[in-house]
């Protein structure tokens, strides 16, 4: 009985690890197969290489073997008549074309076994990228829907102080009247208190390289970007949302690989920035005015240009 825990223990543990190097070798399997395919294409170069120097040996056998059948043919002998010649000479000229193609067989094989596994690979990434943006697609629409039903119980103020981790609160502004006697006024300001909540939405701050410590030249140059990215819109079709990124000079996303804006009947056919002034919490002032863009994305496009 003994032997028998001991020996279902051992079954599972190399089930387990049977299975789990399975996962693993699917998993990098499209690496796996571009890899096996460079290297076999490398070593069929080397073999078509070698081939080649017998090649030669291989021709001038042929071309005596040719020779001396011409030779032959021409001396007049009444046994040996042209339709022989011609015959003598096709088989010649067959088995050249055997002896050739067995030289290159190992190579052309293996080039052809090296493409396909350079293709398999192709196809994998593609059934898993596709995958990925249903997947995604899936996620974003779960989360417009939520938000949807956040907005109806809540409101859009409490929705959107969900998305960017904002709250409104009364700040102190020291306000100089025309007698130049000063005091302070309490306004309502959104704070920002937890930034990243919003999967698009970045802030525009002095991280990116393009910010100003001017309010109204960041604004003028939000404004102008944003009519750029319109503009590519307009003539090309479609802009991707790392473009903008790029043009604004804020990190890229993975997401933004994807996401982005096209032309057609299911989106908004413009590209919106979101601008929007709040305070950063965590600024290097304290309480530093910074920037808030969430853009109108019409979502995954990667699939539709």
């Amino acid at each position: 009985m003994k032997k028998l825990t001991i020996l279902s223990k051992v079954s599972t543990k190399v089930t387990n690890l049977t299975g789990r190097t399975g996962l693993k070798i699917a998993k990098y399997s499209p690496e796996l197969l571009i890899v096996g395919g460079v290297i076999g294409i490398v070593v069929s170069t080397v073999l078509a290489c070698k081939a080649t120097l017998k090649l030669e040996e291989i021709v001038d056998e042929a071309q005596d073997t040719v020779a001396r059948i011409k030779d032959e043919g021409s001396q007049g002998n009444e046994k040996y008549t042209e339709k022989d010649v011609n015959k003598d000479l096709f088989i010649t000229y067959v088995q050249t074309g055997v002896k050739m193609g067995k030289l290159y067989l190992p190579a052309v094989t293996l080039s052809v076994l090296s493409i396909g596994s350079i293709l398999c690979s192709y196809k994998i990434l593609k059934t898993r990228n596709v995958a990925l943006m249903v997947a995604y697609k899936g996620v974003e629409e779960a989360f417009s829907k939520y938000r949807a039903r956040v907005v109806e119980d809540a409101g859009v103020d409490k929705d959107r102080e969900y998305k960017y981790g904002i709250k409104k609160e009364k700040i102190s502004t020291k306000v100089i009247a025309e007698d130049g006697t000063s005091k302070n006024v309490k306004t309502d300001a959104e704070v920002l208190v937890d930034p990243g909540q919003s999967q698009y939405a970045v802030l525009f701050d002095e991280s990116s390289k393009n910010w100003m410590p001017t309010h109204d030249y960041n604004l003028m140059f939000l404004r102008s970007n944003q009519q750029f990215a319109n503009d590519i819109l307009g003539s090309r079709g479609h802009i991707f949302l790392n473009e903008v990124y790029d043009m604004l000079g804020v990190p890229r996303t993975k997401a933004g690989t994807i996401v982005g804006w096209v032309k057609g009947e299911n989106g908004d056919n413009y590209v919106d920035f979101g601008v929007s002034e709040i305070l950063n919490i965590d600024g290097a002032n304290g309480r530093d005015k910074v920037i808030l863009l969430d853009f109108n994305v019409d979502g995954v496009i990667f699939d539709q240009i």
